[in-house]
């Protein structure tokens, strides 16, 4: 397994991160259990960050909470500079809790409910990401004799195929997400929010999928997107002052994914926006990315606890952890691989193939098939690296599980941030049978 960030082997043969044992943070915390490695995150947020102020492009990185969420997950981004991207009232009430500047918010999402609009504009969020014409209405109904003007972003569907997975690809002009470019919606979607004095455009936005390897498709979007604005400002008289350029720079989960520098990715994609911008006569604007698994997916580690085995003779062995689909439904959804390692035993030689599964009722519960490992024993400690990014924001009670803990680890440092949950949490919306029922 690649050891990511601060991970290191200490001399008796335990994986520690940030100087912590992984086998002491097992016997304190219980597993499964999401280690992140605090450092590696921040230093992750610089890489975006560095080359950006030393651009002098006025800028903002916005972390995506949908890669994983919590008061002190937004508080660390918050620390670092970084505004927050939420698509929910759940995430947008975790930002306001963890006391984020709400200026420094900006909302997404296909469907954002009236309730959810409702709230980000009277917690005077920043900006809002509108997505579709029946949201254009809905907010303006909202906004309708407010004294101040709503900011707001178009999202664009460029059109853009970023050689992604199709579940993950969110640029192409067949996409639930945001106005198509293609067949003119996105001029139409500037003729109605101009025509509603609560709404102010600010700018444009273009998200083209999830773990890219190169700058292509930035290109292209970038393209796309400064000859949009041209025409904008040039047709609508519209005083555009923001790109949002999105996310999507992929991470290493194997050894098989190869992917530049983000500090060099990031100055590349800047570059060629800058070209885009001047070929069409115009001066840069403000420019936003939006990463999310980039800042956190190799900064998570979790740790399940080996329990049983199955050996199918010339066929397959199998080992089961005390975790699985519900705290990580990757494999399952999309096929994603992983490797793994045994922090209990780091030095004994990997020289048994096995597939990893998980307990839940579920023939598709696995989350590594073909894993080379120390023979793993009942009662050794399996970690499993790259964890950090729709993991724990994906985790479900399939089977009634309960979703383990995440702990930030820090200079020798462990602080728990998400608490196990309980068999009493499991229940805790439950309607006893026996009490009253409201009606309809």
């Amino acid at each position: 397994m690649h050891l990511h960030g601060t991970s290191k082997i200490a001399p008796e043969g335990h994986l520690t991160i940030a100087g912590v044992s992984a086998v002491s943070l097992a016997q304190r915390y219980g597993t499964p259990l999401i280690v992140y490695d605090e450092q590696l995150i921040r230093t992750r947020m610089h890489e975006y960050l560095d080359p950006l102020r030393a651009s002098g492009v006025a800028h903002a990185v916005v972390y995506a909470c949908k890669a994983f969420t919590s008061v002190a997950m937004c508080r660390l981004a918050a620390e670092e500079g970084l505004w927050l991207d939420v698509v929910s009232a759940g995430e947008l009430h975790t930002a306001l809790t963890a006391k984020v500047d709400p200026s420094r918010i900006l909302m997404h999402g296909n469907n954002k409910t009236e309730a959810e609009l409702k709230m980000a504009v009277e917690a005077r969020i920043g900006l809002i990401v509108v997505d579709n014409f029946d949201e254009i209405e809905r907010l303006a109904g909202i906004t309708a004799g407010a004294t101040e003007r709503t900011n707001v972003l178009l999202r664009v569907a460029p059109g853009v195929d970023a050689h992604t997975h199709e579940y993950i690809a969110t640029g192409k002009q067949d996409s639930k997400f945001g106005f198509d470019l293609q067949s003119g919606q996105v001029q139409r979607a500037v003729q109605v929010i101009l025509k509603h004095s609560s709404l102010q455009l600010v700018g444009l936005h273009s998200h083209i999928g999830s773990q890219i390897f190169d700058v292509d498709g930035f290109r292209v979007a970038a393209e796309r997107m400064a000859a949009l604005y041209a025409q904008i400002e040039r047709e609508f008289r519209a005083s555009l002052s923001i790109l949002n350029l999105g996310g999507g720079l992929g991470v290493r989960y194997t050894e098989e994914d190869m992917m530049p520098p983000i500090d060099r990715a990031v100055a590349g994609i800047l570059d060629v926006t800058q070209t885009a911008f001047a070929a069409n006569g115009l001066t840069l604007p403000m420019i936003m990315f939006e990463p999310g698994r980039s800042l956190v997916a190799e900064a998570g580690t979790t740790l399940y606890s080996v329990g049983s085995r199955k050996d199918i003779p010339s066929i397959r062995s199998y080992v089961a952890v005390d975790g699985g689909m519900t705290d990580n439904p990757r494999l399952a959804l999309y096929g994603a691989r992983y490797e793994a390692c045994l922090a209990n035993r780091m030095l004994a030689p990997a020289d048994k193939t096995v597939s990893i599964a998980g307990k839940c009722c579920e023939s598709g519960d696995m989350l590594i098939w073909d894993a080379v490992l120390p023979s793993p024993e009942p009662g050794d400690l399996l970690a499993v690296s790259c964890t950090g990014a729709y993991n724990y924001s994906m985790a479900s009670n399939y089977n009634r599980m309960a979703r383990p803990a995440v702990v930030f680890v820090r200079d020798g440092q462990a602080r728990l941030v998400l608490r196990r949950e309980t068999l009493a949490d499991l229940i805790s919306l439950d309607v006893d049978e026996e009490g009253s029922h409201e009606g309809p």
